[in-house]
């Protein structure tokens, strides 16, 4: 078992934890990761994008001449994607990009990247994210206590915390780089794209009953009885 050091909010540290094998020390799995960031990219586009074909763009509903005699082309409507303010010619239309990843595979790729980020050494431990105000100014004194900002330049960081912590979310929402979750909402994009993540002592525990493998298999033999 990885045993991690327990840090306060003072970077001061306070013990230890013993975090599973299961969750924390999972082999590398990049296609893996790859395929789960895909889905979440996936996911959130909107797919709201359109253009006008010739059938909805306004007027041409008169053919401008006749079809014969005049010497010129032939020509239906006005709004042909030939013509300037006509239609346009297999343009973009709505879309569902969509689609679902096995959880499974979904979970294991969050047990991939979080084991990778604690062999980095880029996951810190906390005993408790307790901040006392809502105010932004004590936020980035914790950012830069921890080491995660020096004057202009500062780390992506993920906080992972109970949603309960509503200090914490109005705390960070005006500072760029950082983001908080729960353990419920962590994700591979936010794993891989954030640099730090930082995860208090009751966000391990939920993570641990969330990627359990043992968890999964007990809920694969309940769904086939």
């Amino acid at each position: 078992m990885p045993t991690v050091k327990v840090r306060n909010l003072k970077n001061k540290e306070v013990g230890e934890i013993e975090l599973a094998d299961e969750v924390f020390d999972v082999e590398y799995n990049e296609p893996l990761i790859h395929a789960a960031v895909r889905n979440y990219l996936a996911n959130a586009r909107q797919g709201t994008v359109k253009t006008k074909t010739r059938g909805n763009v306004r007027g041409g509903g008169r053919k401008p001449w006749r079809q014969k005699g005049t010497g010129r082309a032939r020509v239906a409507s006005i709004r042909s994607p030939l013509w300037r303010g006509g239609g346009r010619t297999h343009g973009p239309q709505p879309k569902d990009w969509s689609y679902k990843m096995p959880k499974k595979m979904r979970r294991g790729a969050l047990r991939s990247a979080i084991s990778e980020r604690l062999r980095e050494g880029n996951l810190v431990v906390v005993d408790e994210l307790k901040v006392e105000t809502h105010k932004t100014k004590e936020f980035v004194g914790i950012l830069s206590s921890l080491g995660f900002k020096d004057g202009a330049k500062q780390s992506k960081v993920l906080f992972v915390d109970s949603l309960d912590n509503a200090n914490l979310i109005l705390a960070s929402r005006n500072v760029q780089k950082t983001k908080v979750v729960n353990g419920y909402g962590v994700n591979a994009y936010d794993l891989v794209f954030h640099e730090k993540i930082v995860v208090s002592k009751a966000a391990v525990a939920e993570l641990n009953e969330l990627l359990d493998p043992k968890r999964e298999r007990k809920g694969a033999m309940k769904e086939a009885a």
